[in-house]
């Protein structure tokens, strides 16, 4: 659009809101008067400084750019490729997670897990190869405090 075309918009969105603002003051008030005087103020503001323009040209690539997501195709698998790239990054991590829980079990480093069906005797004291191996010092604390109330 022109310079001429863009001044004739300013225009009629500010007389727009110079009868938004009369309205304002005569019904509501001088506050509420004041706040559309505000607003009536911004079109002219934007048009002197060149943001009316950007904002045109942001709505209108916003609006290519929706419109060509919903109706493409390209687009719509770009989006199911994406989801697809997070799922099997997500379900790599748990993966990952049981693999070095086995490879740090089985090599009897750490803690060592146990099954649902393997649940903990009623005895406090174990001994014999069923014993748990050392706990990290940083946890020795916590599993102190939890044996305490009866929990492990």
């Amino acid at each position: 659009m022109e310079g001429t075309t863009w001044a004739a918009l300013t225009a009629a969105l500010t007389v727009a809101g110079a009868i938004w603002t009369w309205i304002a003051f005569r019904r509501r008030g001088s506050a509420n008067g004041l706040r559309a005087l505000g607003f009536t103020l911004l079109p002219a503001a934007a048009w002197l400084t060149g943001t009316l323009e950007m904002v045109v040209d942001i709505a209108g690539s916003v609006t290519d750019w929706a419109t060509s997501l919903v109706f493409d195709v390209r687009t719509w698998v770009g989006v199911g490729l994406a989801g697809l790239a997070v799922v099997l990054w997500v379900v790599s991590g748990f993966i990952r997670d049981r693999q070095l829980a086995r490879g740090q079990a089985a090599s009897g480093g750490g803690r060592t897990t146990r099954g649902r069906d393997e649940l903990p005797e009623a005895s406090s004291t174990r001994t014999g190869p069923t014993s748990r191996a050392a706990v990290d010092d940083e946890l020795a604390d916590i599993e102190a405090l939890l044996r305490k109330r009866g929990i492990e």
